[in-house]
């Protein structure tokens, strides 16, 4: 590593090797072979005069770039399109006059772009679905284990721990739906010329409008694309792009609550993420396990949040045909956000791996609050007795009071149980209203909702998907 010079830390620390080739020189730049190779295949099926000799040499070399000519001779033209197109010329002399033609730098630039983000949302796609598989597990497992919930984070009616995770589930379900929307309806630039307006193939076909519209679906189709933009400028619409983001951010939404809660949790003791045996959480304070990974998630997604207003501004501000106040924008903003949302999905799925529960805990909690929340049932069963509810309820309300002011003003545990049933107007004995506060009682279809969401709408999903499941993660740090 060179210590002396910035290192960007999703490079470093954070976003996976798979998510780093995806967006790297290499990747892009047999890109842009494959698509001379397309371009040339596509031309000679049409009628140009191509040669078997010339497409059989680019594919020769179409994997082994001479980088170093390319480079020598941008230092040259200061073009980095017509660099390798020089490069790939010495490679291949008697294809050298049929290379990028009729082309503009768009036409590789553009193109290569949608497919590398296609790779990488579908990279995406597959971390979605593992980390959804692992809560799915986790929810399963714990959907009958009853939990204090919150509103406000103040104490509410009780849910289940796994009735919680299926909220965690759902939402990345709606992340999930959105992602294949968008994986669907991604268009290929295809082969449009400098403006849009295909002049140049126009020419090229003799003016065969017909072959000229039927090389842009061909070669769109030969790089696996159903449908391709019908109009264009010099570049495809950047709203795609922004469609891309949305679906990023959504995810980065969906992540940073799920891990907020853990944290909140964490703090509760309820629930804490994996602590590795060596693990150091606070340099200072040697007992601390901070929710580190978590944080980690919220912190990314932040910044994967904002990504998308700043493809909103690039999109809402290109100018007629093209404007080039994209370009530097988007070779930042775009890679970056995929690779922090992989990074984000890494965590993820490391976290749902090995979530610890602390059952003990769990029920310690519930019980503070629990009386308070049987109030209701307590008062149905003494009406049972022959009891006045109107009397019962002014009754519970004083005893609930006293029971308050022993929590929060002496310190005492809730002693509520112990005060009605020492109140011999209900009736009941200690044992009828441990009964009554089973928090089983309390959890309503909780485990239930759990069953349905996992065989209605992940179990599609994992079946759909069985082949990117099993999906391996490393943590850099």
């Amino acid at each position: 590593m060179e210590y002396s010079i910035y290192q960007n830390p999703l490079i470093e620390r954070y976003t996976s090797e798979e998510m780093l080739y995806t967006f790297s020189p290499d990747n892009k730049f047999k890109n842009w072979r494959k698509l001379w190779v397309a371009l040339a295949e596509t031309e000679k099926e049409l009628g140009l005069n191509i040669t078997d000799e010339q497409i059989n040499e680019l594919k020769t070399y179409q994997e082994d770039i001479n980088y170093d000519v390319a480079k020598e001779r941008e230092k040259e033209t200061r073009h980095d399109v017509m660099s390798h197109v020089y490069a790939y010329g010495v490679q291949c002399p008697a294809a050298k006059p049929i290379i990028h033609l009729g082309a503009t730098s768009a036409f590789v630039g553009d193109n290569t772009d949608i497919i590398v983000y296609r790779e990488a949302l579908n990279l995406i796609l597959k971390k979605l679905v593992n980390l959804m598989e692992k809560l799915g597990v986790f929810a399963k497992e714990y959907k009958e284990m009853p939990t204090l919930g919150y509103t406000h984070y103040q104490p509410a009616q009780i849910t289940t721990v796994g009735k919680r995770a299926s909220l965690w589930i759902y939402e990345l379900y709606m992340d999930y739906e959105k992602l294949i929307f968008i994986l669907n309806q991604m268009k290929f630039r295809g082969v449009k010329g400098t403006t849009g307006t295909q002049a140049s193939f126009l020419s090229l076909f003799d003016n065969d409008g017909e072959k000229v519209k039927a090389l842009d679906e061909r070669l769109s189709k030969k790089l696996g694309f159903e449908e391709n933009f019908p109009v264009t400028g010099q570049t495809y619409s950047r709203k795609q792009d922004f469609d891309l983001m949305y679906v990023l951010s959504s995810i980065a939404q969906s992540m940073h609550k799920m891990t907020n809660d853990i944290r909140l949790l964490q703090h509760l003791k309820e629930i804490e993420e994996p602590f590795e045996k060596n693990q150091i959480g606070s340099s200072a304070m040697a007992y601390k396990r901070n929710p580190m990974r978590s944080e980690r998630i919220s912190s990314l997604s932040k910044f994967v949040i904002s990504a998308l207003q700043n493809l909103s501004f690039v999109s809402a501000t290109q100018w007629f045909e093209r404007t080039l106040d994209d370009s530097a924008n988007r070779r930042i903003t775009i890679p970056e956000t995929f690779m922090a949302t992989d990074a984000i999905l890494d965590i993820g799925i490391n976290i749902a791996s090995g979530l610890v529960v602390n059952e003990k805990v769990i029920e310690e909690n519930l019980k503070k609050e629990l009386p308070f929340m049987a109030t209701e049932n307590i008062m149905m069963e003494a009406v049972k007795k022959g009891k006045d509810r109107q009397e019962l309820h002014e009754r519970i309300r004083k005893h609930s009071l006293t029971a308050g002011q022993n929590i929060k003003k002496l310190g005492l545990e809730n002693n509520l149980l112990e005060l009605i049933a020492n109140d011999s107007y209900f009736g009941l004995s200690k044992e009828e209203l441990l009964r009554i506060v089973d928090p089983h009682k309390y959890i309503g279809r909780s485990s239930d909702q759990v069953e349905d969401l996992l065989k209605d709408y992940l179990g599609p999903i994992l079946k759909q998907h069985q082949d990117l499941l099993g999906a391996k993660v490393h943590l850099k740090v």
